[in-house]
């Protein structure tokens, strides 16, 4: 039986200035097979333009995370579909950790994460992430979610929601089995902390995430999100 085939879906919008730097990076999975689909939502820079040579294909999608890795899925052709944010970097042989994560009884999974930057309160960031993550069976973004394509179409792909799409797809893929949790790390920037500041970005999400969880709407949240950003 052949390896199963992995695609690589990368939202972006208005990333000129990184996207051939991460793209390239990526250069050795596509050398090894595996597709990379960017797909724009959007950008009012040249980032289709730079990206077009450096992956399998560009695909046009309405602005939204959730919509935009909804649109990369229905372009893909493998049987296995890992979600990357375009400012998160893989292991090297992400491809082949995959493979073996998904030969057993579990359908989907994540990495641990490392936060780059130099705010000190990173490495503990990150730390905390994974041990919630591992706990709870819930994964962010952030920590690349892949999943075979028999899990994304039973979970019935994200959700159509501005914020908490990776959470509910998170639970959702949960009731197919349990994630497999990667100790092999991809690493993300933390521009997102050092920003807005460590301290008050962590009181936010955790602030919307309790939210999120006692019923609030993902718009209601989204709107907050944007407000204090």
């Amino acid at each position: 039986m052949p390896a199963p085939t992995l695609s690589l879906i990368m939202p972006v919008l208005d990333e000129a200035s990184t996207i051939a730097a991460t793209l390239d990076f990526l250069q050795p999975l596509i050398q090894r097979g595996v597709e990379v689909i960017v797909v724009d939502g959007g950008s009012h820079d040249d980032t289709a333009a730079l990206a077009a040579p450096l992956c399998t294909r560009v695909v046009d999608a309405p602005r939204g995370r959730a919509r935009q890795m909804n649109r990369g899925a229905a372009a893909a052709g493998g049987d296995v579909l890992l979600f990357l944010h375009a400012d998160t970097r893989l292991p090297e042989d992400a491809d082949r950790l995959i493979d073996a994560a998904l030969a057993g009884r579990q359908c989907w999974g994540r990495f641990d994460v490392c936060l780059e930057g130099t705010t000190r309160l990173l490495p503990v960031i990150a730390i905390a992430m994974n041990l919630r993550s591992r706990l709870t069976g819930i994964a962010t973004g952030d920590q690349a979610l892949f999943m075979t394509r028999e899990a994304f179409d039973a979970a019935g792909g994200f959700p159509d929601q501005p914020l908490m799409e990776d959470i509910e797809m998170s639970r959702r893929l949960k009731r197919l089995s349990p994630p497999a949790c990667l100790r092999q790390k991809v690493v993300t920037s933390g521009r997102r902390w050092e920003q807005q500041g460590a301290r008050r970005t962590i009181h936010l999400m955790w602030r919307l995430r309790w939210r999120y969880w006692r019923g609030a709407s993902p718009e209601s949240l989204a709107r907050e999100y944007r407000h204090v950003r």
